[in-house]
């Protein structure tokens, strides 16, 4: 008779140790997701900071233009 709670503990003992490797791999597959996640919010971001570079220098050459045109108004004498 003691033979019989034993193997109970045994086997409950087991399909413990199972369940906790099975969620171990979904914990693994979980953190491998969020550092794809976390990459490409990285990526995002080196994007909009590209972006915004981008509209600087843009906005900067308006800027000169602006300038030039108003330069040019000037001298040929039709600013408003």
């Amino acid at each position: 008779m003691t033979t019989e709670p034993e193997n109970l503990v045994l086997e409950l003992l087991r399909a413990i140790r199972g369940d906790i490797a099975k969620q171990g791999q979904k914990l693994d597959e979980a953190l491998v997701r969020l550092g794809r996640l976390e990459e490409g919010q990285a990526r995002i971001r080196r994007d909009q900071a590209s972006d915004a570079e981008t509209v600087a220098h843009v906005q900067a050459r308006l800027d000169r233009l602006g300038d030039r045109l108003d330069r040019i108004e000037r001298r040929l004498d039709i600013v408003d």
